[in-house]
């Protein structure tokens, strides 16, 4: 039995495909379009992400510089002793009491509410 179909497969190149060959034929063209959708898409995918690392590399000169005023900023605090600068920064005064502190004259009596 086994020898017809094959002897039959063989010389019969005209015969009709059955309808589960047709809907497999239809499905498979309708994969291969499907593949080739999404490979499409992984390439603009690919060319979004490499326009995203380029813009970031583009960043790379500016943070280089951030990150040495930073480090400038940093030594030159040290080497103020006392910190002045981050003092300022706080909102201290020249006494080193914070702005609210200076300006209350009776010593905070106003805030405990006496």
């Amino acid at each position: 039995m086994s020898h017809q179909r094959s002897v039959s497969a063989a010389g019969g190149g005209a015969r009709e495909k059955t309808y589960f060959e047709q809907q497999r034929e239809v499905l498979i063209g309708e994969i291969a379009m499907s593949f080739e959708q999404v490979l499409a898409n992984i390439n603009k995918l690919n060319r979004s992400l490499e326009a995203v690392i380029a813009v970031g590399n583009e960043f790379s000169s500016v943070e280089a510089l951030w990150s040495q005023f930073e480090n400038v900023m940093a030594k030159e605090e040290d080497g103020d002793g006392k910190g002045s600068s981050a003092q300022a920064a706080a909102g201290a005064g020249p006494s080193g009491n914070t702005v609210d502190e200076a300006d209350d004259d009776d010593g905070g009596a106003r805030a405990r509410g006496s």
